[in-house]
């Protein structure tokens, strides 16, 4: 049963990580544009490091979640494993979500006081 449950888990984790990924990418783009002031070229490599970084730390962390499962030996016990170490992964993505844009905003204000001194 647990292997079943990882694939099940993988297959859903890959799907939220890279349908968020893809989001904040894309939307978030105008945001750091708008804190950065407008420099392009700042603005996509960070876009492009926050996106890197989102993945790789997403993906190892659903894959370090696998060794903290027990043995698995019903459908219910699946079905709250899987339910269980997805609501990790979905409260993780909000957490780096909201560290990551709160790190922007420190940095562009420091960006803004350098450039007025």
């Amino acid at each position: 049963m647990n292997t079943l449950a990882y694939l099940i888990y993988f297959i859903i984790t890959g799907f939220i990580t890279i349908w968020v990924g893809r989001r904040f990418y894309s939307n978030g783009r105008l945001f750091i544009l708008n804190l950065m002031r407008q420099d392009v070229g700042v603005t996509d490599a960070i876009n492009r490091i926050l996106l890197t970084g989102y993945y790789l730390l997403n993906l190892g962390y659903a894959a370090l979640m696998i060794s903290t499962w027990e043995t698995i030996t019903t459908y219910t016990g699946l079905l709250e494993s899987i339910t269980r170490m997805t609501a990790r992964i979905i409260l993780t993505l909000s957490v780096i979500h909201y560290c990551n844009m709160a790190a922007i905003y420190i940095f562009s204000k420091r960006k803004n006081t350098f450039t007025h001194l």
